[in-house]
């Protein structure tokens, strides 16, 4: 990082900004191209979730290639000036590397789900039957994070 005065090491401040965020960008290796999408996801023990159609273009590069990259922000707010270099952004951010597996076992899509639902709702729900075989799982286990943050927070 060209910044280590804006650099964050502190685990628990990472996990921080990865529990105030609303959704992860999350960028696959298509062949010679990133793809990347915003997801809702869940986040437990040094691991993301993340659900899915059952087939799609996630799901097939996945398959083809595991490594991913992912990226959350919060704070972002524009901070004004009078010339226009010398505008700047508040923000906090994550920004790290793992494998992404498709979960087949039902305990383990069930458990994903309830991970995803308590990140935005704080509570447990019941997954039917019918619902896990209507839903793709995946998840994502950390290799490496950084974090980042500009300005007055």
């Amino acid at each position: 990082m060209r910044r280590r005065d804006r650099e964050i090491t502190e685990k628990s401040v990472l996990e921080t900004i990865i529990m105030k965020s609303v959704v992860c960008r999350l960028a696959f290796v298509d062949g010679n191209r990133p793809y990347m999408v915003p997801l809702n996801f869940g986040y437990r023990d040094n691991t993301l979730y993340f659900h899915s159609a059952p087939v799609g273009k996630k799901i097939e590069i996945i398959k083809l290639d595991p490594n991913v990259c992912f990226e959350f922000d919060i704070h972002t707010t524009p901070v004004e000036a009078e010339e226009a270099c010398a505008w700047s952004m508040n923000y906090q951010s994550v920004i790290g590397f793992g494998k992404a597996r498709i979960l087949e076992d039902d305990q383990e899509k069930r458990t994903a789900l309830s991970i995803i639902m308590q990140h935005y709702s704080g509570r447990d729900f019941h997954v039917p039957e019918t619902e896990l075989l209507r839903v793709a799982a995946f998840k994502v286990e950390i290799e490496s994070m950084t974090g980042k943050q500009s300005g007055q927070l």
